[in-house]
This record gives C-alpha cells, sequence and structure tokens, in this order.
C-alpha cells in the first residue's frame, strides 16, 4: 500500500550538495533527503581527489577564476566563476569547523606552502589549491555531513528511494506552474509513494552512466536532469561529457579512478614501449586540462591498436607513494598490481556530466519552488570543460545559496494540497525484464561509439536514431508494466542520452569536451546550447 508524506524541504539526493544542503537549511524546516540506494551511493564517496579552494597565501581568487576561465574553453558564465570562487575558502572552512580530517601539513611542508593543510595541485591549476584527505577525500567529507545530518532531528535520512517524477501544481500560466513534491518509488515496498513539500532541491548527481565507460557509481543515470526536463524546464550543455583520462583498466575492476593527483605529483603517461607522448599533444604535458590528455590517450589507442596506456609514478619513493595514494596503492595491489614497483594499465572513462538543469545563482530553476545544485545543475561555473575539483566546490557553493533563498521565502510559501495518490491500477508485474537489460546495454554501447570522446555528424545522427526507437520500447514498457528501479533508471537514461546528442548535434564547432572531425575548429564566438522543453515551447 503507497503512502502520503508532506515535507516543508524534500532534497532527492544524498551526496556532498544534498547534506550540505541539510545542514545549511535553518533548523525550524522539516527536511527528508532521499537516497536511491544505500545514504553513500552516490558519486561524492568515491571522490579521491580533492576541494579546489583559494587557501594559500601566494594564490588568489583572480588566478583561480583565471584557471576556471581557461579550462572552461570561452563558456562558463564569468559571474558563476567569480562567485564560487570568491565563496570558495569559507566553504573549507565550514568543512574544517564540522571536523573534515583533511591531510595536514608537516612543518617543513607548512613553511614552504603557507598554510596548515597539505594542498595538491591538479590539471588546469596553476597553483597548489587543492585541499584533501590523503586520497579518499569523498568519504571523509561524506562520513563527516552525514554524522551531522544524524545529530539533526529536523532531517529525515530516507534510503532505498528512487523518485519517479516531480509533482507540477498546475496553472493556466506557466510562470505560476510550481512544484510541490515527488513520487517516490520505495525500493522496500514496491510502492510508489506521494512526498509533497514546499521546496524540492534536485541534488541527484550526474549521467555518465549512460556510457559504456564510466568511474561513476551505478546510480549516475541522469535522474533530476530527467525529471526537471518532463517537469518543463530548460538544459543546457549537455554535449560536455568530461571523460576521466585514467581509469584503472583490469578486467576486474570494474571503474575504479586513478585520481588526477597522482599526475600532479609526477606520474607520467606511456605506452606499452615506454616511451612518453603527452608533449606531442601540449606543453602542459600530464597537467594538460582533462579533455586534452583524454583526447591524447584516446588517440594514441586508435593509433596503435592498444586497449590501453600507462600510468607511471614508480619513479617516486615507495612511501611517498604509499603516504599520499594509500587507496590507489591498496586497491591496485588487490589487483596485483604495485604501483610502487609498476606503471598502471589506464583507460578513459565518462566521468562528469558539465551541462545539466540551468539554474540561477541561487540554484532556482525554470520552475518555481525547485532548485537544482552539484553535478546535475548548469550553473555556467564548467563552461565546455571542468577544471579538476572545483565540481565538489560547486556543491558546498551552491547548497549554501539555495539554503538561504529558500529561508528567505519560507515564510510566504504554504503548505501544498496533498497530490493524488500514484495510480498503479493499470498495471501488471513484468514477465520480460530482459528488455531492460537489452535496451540499457544497446545505449551504454552506442553512446560510447558515436557520443564518445571524438564524434561526427553520421554518428550523432545513427545514436539520435537509435535512441528515438529505444523511447517507443521503453515507453510501452512503462505505460503497461510496474515500474522497478531499472525500469526508471532506464527511462531517464534514454531521455539524458537524446537530451545529450540534441545538445552535441547543434554544437557546429570543437569545443572543450565536445570534439568533432566534422567541424574541428573553434567559432568566433562562445555560446551556450540550451534546450527548451517543447511541451513548454508550444
Amino acid at each position: 500500500m503507497s503512502h502520503s508524506y508532506r515535507h516543508d524541504v524534500l532534497i532527492i539526493g544524498s551526496g556532498a550538495a544534498g547534506l550540505s544542503a541539510a545542514l545549511k537549511l535553518p533548523g525550524n524546516l522539516n527536511i527528508a533527503v532521499l537516497s536511491k540506494g544505500k545514504l553513500n551511493y552516490g558519486s561524492t564517496y568515491f571522490a579521491q581527489g580533492g576541494v579546489a579552494a583559494v587557501l594559500d597565501e601566494t594564490d588568489s581568487i583572480e588566478a583561480h577564476v583565471r584557471d576556471t576561465l581557461n579550462a572552461g574553453g570561452g563558456l562558463c558564465r564569468e559571474d558563476a566563476v567569480e562567485f564560487t570562487v570568491a565563496n570558495s575558502r569559507a566553504a573549507i572552512n565550514w568543512l574544517l569547523e564540522l571536523g573534515v580530517p583533511f591531510t595536514r601539513n608537516t612543518p617543513e611542508q607548512e613553511l614552504e606552502q603557507h598554510y596548515a593543510y597539505h594542498l595538491t595541485r591538479e590539471g588546469g591549476h596553476s597553483h597548489r589549491r587543492i585541499i584533501h584527505a590523503a586520497d579518499a577525500t569523498g568519504s571523509a567529507i561524506f562520513d563527516t555531513l552525514l554524522r551531522h545530518c544524524r545529530l539533526r532531528s529536523n532531517i529525515q535520512l530516507l534510503e532505498d528511494q528512487l523518485a519517479v517524477d516531480l509533482i507540477v501544481q498546475p496553472a493556466s500560466d506557466h510562470s505560476a506552474r510550481r512544484c510541490v513534491g515527488a513520487y517516490v518509488l520505495n525500493s522496500h515496498t514496491g510502492e510508489v509513494d506521494t512526498h509533497a513539500a514546499r521546496f524540492v532541491i534536485l541534488a541527484t548527481g550526474g549521467a555518465a552512466k549512460v556510457y559504456l565507460y564510466t568511474s561513476n557509481p551505478d546510480g549516475a543515470c541522469g535522474d533530476g536532469i530527467a525529471m526537471a526536463w518532463r517537469a518543463g524546464c530548460r538544459v543546457a550543455n549537455l554535449e560536455f561529457n568530461q571523460f576521466h583520462p585514467t581509469c584503472l583498466y583490469h578486467p576486474q575492476a570494474k571503474s575504479f579512478l586513478i585520481t588526477e593527483a597522482l599526475r600532479g605529483e609526477g606520474a607520467v603517461l606511456k605506452l606499452p614501449s615506454g616511451e612518453r607522448f603527452m608533449e606531442r599533444y601540449d606543453e602542459r604535458l600530464e597537467l594538460a586540462p582533462r579533455d586534452i590528455v583524454a583526447r591524447a590517450i584516446d588517440h594514441e589507442m586508435k593509433r596503435l591498436g592498444l586497449d590501453h596506456v600507462y600510468l607511471d609514478i614508480s619513479h617516486k619513493p615507495a612511501s611517498f607513494i604509499r603516504e599520499h595514494f594509500p587507496t590507489v596503492y591498496r586497491r591496485c595491489l588487490k589487483f596485483g598490481l604495485d604501483i610502487a614497483r609498476e606503471p598502471i594499465p589506464v583507460v578513459p572513462a565518462a566521468h562528469y556530466t558539465c551541462g545539466g538543469v540551468m539554474t540561477d545563482q541561487h540554484g532556482r530553476t525554470d520552475l518555481a519552488g525547485l532548485y537544482a545544485i552539484g553535478e546535475t545543475s548548469y550553473t555556467g561555473l564548467h563552461g565546455a570543460n571542468r577544471m579538476a575539483s572545483n565540481s565538489l566546490l560547486e556543491c558546498f557553493v551552491y547548497a549554501q545559496s539555495a539554503a538561504e533563498h529558500i529561508d528567505s521565502c519560507q515564510a510566504s510559501i504554504g503548505e501544498p494540497e496533498l497530490p493524488p495518490a500514484w495510480d498503479a491500477s493499470q498495471v501488471t508485474d513484468s514477465d520480460e525484464d530482459v528488455v531492460i537489460s537489452h535496451n540499457w546495454d544497446e545505449l551504454r554501447r552506442f553512446m560510447w561509439n558515436y557520443v564518445g570522446i571524438v564524434r561526427t555528424d553520421k554518428r550523432l545522427q545513427r545514436a539520435l536514431h537509435r535512441v528515438l526507437l529505444l523511447h517507443k520500447e521503453i515507453d510501452e514498457f512503462y505505460s503497461n508494466y510496474r515500474v522497478t528501479p531499472d525500469l526508471l533508471e532506464l527511462r531517464n537514461l534514454a531521455l539524458v542520452a537524446e537530451l545529450m546528442i540534441r545538445c552535441a548535434m547543434q554544437r557546429k564547432e570543437s569545443r572543450g569536451l565536445h570534439f568533432t572531425l566534422d567541424y574541428p575548429g573553434q567559432l568566433p564566438v562562445a555560446q551556450e546550447t540550451v534546450l527548451l522543453p517543447p511541451h513548454i515551447q508550444g
């Protein structure tokens, strides 16, 4: 039997953005945080590198802004970059106050770096400005945020809850429509519950699971982007999918990312012959932005017919490697690789969705009452390419600004009427779930082959043709059978895949993470790719 619930704020997603928003919101609000799996299901928990911020006195806001704009390929919104970077130190100080165990400097390092905590440097950064907790920053931050959320009596944490769709209060005037909650599949009961809320925050992460090879956990299915689009929100720049250059290549490793910080500390890329190759692509070598490094690796693999290349840090002392990269060291050792003695086989993999639901500086979407923060959103910070370690920073800064905005207008927003319950009376249980697994596999394969690191018009046309056929099968399945987590994720992935393809088809140039052989040059004027839902256009 399904149930109905009321909240002041419904937060969909339990990563850095969602948990931070819950903690930043005032204590008088009743807050529910939904996680589609266990609370540590998202990408935050697995993040290795760290958080970019202006902390060292030799660094500056201007330098961080300039580096971000350079990495963004001319498409960043300068006001969003300046806003995020200007609030970076406050975000880190908040995390330190909460007790996040960032790695401290030795007294000698502190004299050199002028800061108590160890800062590393990653691709695209002109300074050491990445604060980290060894190479397990994500889990250190997540555990700290979760601990504080559990201490707050007004925050309810709900696991195994997969949002199906947003609930929109209709109005004759489109601008008067308002988000008043969400229908949510309770995986424990198999029923779809109704969650009414005065405010809804989407913090569902990205959509890298649309690709065959990804560094992301299984839940990165673009759920928030798909739900916002169906509810009438614009999306932008979804053609810019960041491929992390270095994921461990091993048949049993699945999706283990080799942190960018290894290259920041001197790891070099090599061919099987032992030859380095990055000097042929960029004067910054291994510290070039990720899109350049990923494209270089992809080109060398295709040129030589390789399954992978190598990342080598074995020239560093073993004690240094074990101290700074304990997670990577132990994980590789589990697969029989001693990175202190031998190079690591690596391949590029889909890692980060730079586009998303369009928002303003407060995280507000086109739909009143609906906010989007973190990787789900498009704030303009990342432009055509995300600079390393700016993503966690964005989560904290926009969680703060969204919480402040909700606080400022909470008194004027009353409780919405309880929406009608989910109607499952016309559907049956499926005995054809093989259709879901087949379509899932086909979708991820053609996205990898046709909408991957290097694209062409013909590849994009083929991808669009295939995804439109898949939509018909998925929609038919969705209309006739009870919803399941796998079906809902496939439905969302197929929609986000279509939005990615349509964005890529509109961009007649190569810029940042979008590289097409048909338009290898860059247009003189950089413009965002904005899509408006067809049912809103009319």
